[in-house]
């Protein structure tokens, strides 16, 4: 039997190791795109200190989202992390304080240009790898609840913490490519569909000329007129869960259904609530309650509904399988918040957390264009976590043989195949223009 070693002297002197080696490959993804030239000439903010350009502030605040340190103050541990400032080009890192300083003076004008470069990055991206004809938009909101005095943080609908101040940001994600499209923070008391237009109008501004068509999917809190008539404005088809109205349950029983399976049956009719200037089509599927149970469909009587109102012309059966693809926002909605921060707010302001929200879309799409661009096709899906422990957080030695750096991962074949594989994607990526 082999005896364990006795007598370790443990020596702390060794500068070049890092717990982040795997982030060298975005690093160099984001070099190759040339993202801190595109930074500096597509933004402009006047500062009274230049020891960190905008570009380095602005990763400066996204490497710590990618690396999973989800607090400014926590982000301080890069600081004395040399091997990894030297892997990713920063002279140092910034000080937490600095970090919140540089969000807190940030005027009202560089949030808007860090969404325009957001919207630039799709427009380069979205093609990639395969060009695209038709995007499908999943809309929704979340609840981000707040710990302190944030401005324009209120008492809304919160399940999780009920009477708890929050705010309510409003995401766009397009589900085939799971870009976050757009995004909007709100005030926690802000209605679903409240700022909906507005983004919605964003997102149709930002789309590549060559996109022929629209769809969209929505839960009832942005089935409204104005929503829908914003959408046929646009020549958008869309599937929002409808709104249970009195008169639109006064109709469902007497409907004619048709089954789709042994349990749903369906039917289909027009109907003009109060209030909207025409009828509109309407889907509806029921299922017949066998016992007391209780379910957390709408139920009338002895059935439970699902309903959706629609200006497609798929078969009601054809209809429901799409909007049911919409479940996946809910999957990008929790990465959002675990694994880029989105539940953390960073300060009291308003505007500077708005401008942290455009951060974390910045991050959370560079790490999706990285995905679908330079990994293969079995890592694309996975979660930033899945990714950081399977890339990002491998260690990693820097060493300078003949003066040379050699970055020194653990020993591994299927890990030098994927760094070769990543290398050799990295030379097809075109730089990103300003």
């Amino acid at each position: 039997m082999q005896y364990s070693p006795r007598n370790i002297t443990i020596a702390c002197n060794h500068k070049s190791l890092t717990h982040f080696g795997g982030i060298y490959f975005f690093h160099e993804f984001l070099r190759v795109l040339q993202i801190r030239n595109f930074l500096s000439q597509s933004l402009r903010y006047s500062r009274p200190n230049h020891r960190y350009s905008i570009s380095q502030m602005i990763l400066a605040l996204v490497y710590p989202l990618v690396l999973g340190l989800d607090r400014l103050e926590t982000a301080s541990f890069l600081r004395s992390n040399g091997t990894f400032q030297y892997l990713t080009g920063l002279p140092s890192f910034p000080d937490p304080q600095t970090l919140r300083r540089f969000l807190l003076q940030a005027p009202e004008s560089f949030w808007r240009q860090l969404h325009v470069v957001n919207d630039r990055l799709l427009q380069h991206f979205i093609h990639e790898p395969d060009h695209r004809s038709r995007l499908i938009f999943d809309l929704d909101s979340t609840v981000v609840t707040v710990f302190g005095h944030q401005e324009e943080a209120a008492v809304g609908y919160n399940p999780r913490y009920r009477g708890k101040r929050s705010y309510n940001p409003l995401l766009c994600v397009e589900t085939n490519s799971t870009y976050l499209w757009d995004a909007e923070l709100r005030p926690g008391n802000a209605g679903t569909w409240d700022g909906s237009i507005e983004l919605l109008d964003s997102c149709f501004t930002n789309l590549p000329p060559d996109i022929r068509e629209i769809r969209l999917r929505a839960d009832s809190g942005f089935g409204f007129n104005p929503v829908l008539q914003a959408l046929e404005q646009q020549s958008v088809d869309y599937v929002v869960v409808a709104r249970m109205t009195k008169g639109l349950k006064a109709m469902l029983p007497g409907l004619r259904y048709e089954p789709v399976n042994r349990t749903w049956e369906m039917a289909e009719f027009h109907y003009r609530p109060h209030g909207w200037p025409h009828a509109r089509r309407f889907c509806v599927a029921r299922r017949f309650i066998a016992d007391d149970t209780t379910d957390t469909l709408f139920s009338l009587g002895r059935h439970v509904y699902r309903v959706w109102v629609t200006n497609m012309s798929l078969t009601p059966a054809g209809l429901w399988h799409f909007y049911d693809g919409r479940a996946t926002i809910e999957r990008r909605i929790a990465e959002l918040r675990e694994d880029f921060a989105l539940h953390r707010i960073p300060t009291r302001s308003f505007v500077s957390n708005a401008l942290y929200l455009e951060i974390i879309r910045l991050a959370y799409n560079l790490v999706t264009a990285f995905q679908r661009t330079c990994l293969q096709q079995s890592w694309q899906n996975l979660t930033l976590s899945r990714l950081r422990f399977k890339l990002f957080l491998i260690p990693g030695e820097l060493i300078r043989p003949q003066n040379r750096p050699l970055l020194r991962l653990r020993q591994s074949s299927m890990l030098q195949d994927l760094a070769n594989d990543i290398m050799r994607k990295l030379g097809r990526i075109k730089p990103i223009q300003a």
